[in-house]
């Protein structure tokens, strides 16, 4: 890269591990330190603003892990920055990889196996690429989500598993209803129903994915369709397949006590 300036952030909730990060980063004049950020709300904000080459990512922090902090800071970016993660817990290595971080530092680590991690994250400048399925890859298949986390803007929504009511696919992008608000995230809907608890969440459409727990009733809507009623009011369709689907989740003395009226 030459002479060229790098921009960098460093996110890490411990303050001596963003000292050492630092103190690496000094021998390097061509890189310079954007933002420090203490935990994964000011990562997505730092990196929305200064559009850094690198970051130096942990993993386990506060209010957003690293893991969501990279699922963010990818939607709607084309380029986002070459990703090195730092942490002190191994078991975490392959998910970081398959959540295509460069390279992985485990804490502690010596000023060789960083200068290693460096060179590999420039090499990879100007290949970088926005996945846009981070959150089913960087989890085991078995690891159901217990939140989903939206960027609007600058802001970010966390939603607890246990307060969505439905989704509903919109193109490349979901909707997702909780509360009576609605917040559209960057994800496929197949992507989004593997992270999902198929005991509570059933795809009762191909465009629509509904809590068990939110159904008060079911209703025939036209031949070999039904629509099933929220508690909240929303009407949603339901396909023969989606039907199928929800007798089965629901089991089929509950189905017979519910269905149509």
């Amino acid at each position: 890269m030459g002479e060229t300036e790098l921009r960098a952030v460093i996110v890490d909730d411990e303050e001596l591990a963003r000292g050492f990060l630092r103190e690496m980063l000094a021998a390097h004049a061509e890189i310079s330190i954007a933002a420090e950020c203490a935990n994964g709300f000011e990562a997505v904000k730092a990196v929305a603003e200064t559009s850094p080459d690198l970051l130096f990512l942990d993993v386990q922090m506060p209010k957003l892990d690293g893991f969501e902090v990279l699922e963010l800071i990818a939607q709607g970016n084309p380029q986002p920055p070459v990703v090195i993660f730092v942490t002190a817990y191994d078991q975490y290595a392959m998910r970081a990889f398959d959540a295509h971080a460069v390279d992985y530092l485990l804490k502690p680590f010596s000023a060789e196996r960083f200068e290693r991690a460096l060179d590999r994250a420039k090499g990879r400048l100007g290949q970088r690429a926005a996945p846009l399925d981070l959150a089913a890859e960087a989890r085991a298949p078995e690891q159901k989500a217990q939140r989903l986390v939206v960027k609007d803007g600058t802001r970010v929504h966390v939603i607890p598993i246990d307060k969505l009511d439905y989704v509903e696919a919109q193109g490349d992008y979901v909707a997702l209803h909780s509360g009576g608000r609605g917040y559209l995230k960057q994800q496929p809907i197949s992507s989004l129903e593997a992270l999902l608890d198929p005991a509570r969440f059933v795809r009762v459409h191909r465009s629509i994915i509904v809590n068990l727990e939110r159904i008060t009733r079911i209703e025939p809507y036209a031949k070999d369709s039904r629509v099933v009623i929220l508690a909240d009011g929303a009407r949603l369709a339901v396909s023969r397949a989606g039907y199928a689907r929800l007798m089965e989740a629901m089991g089929e003395s509950q189905g017979n006590n519910n269905t149509t009226r």
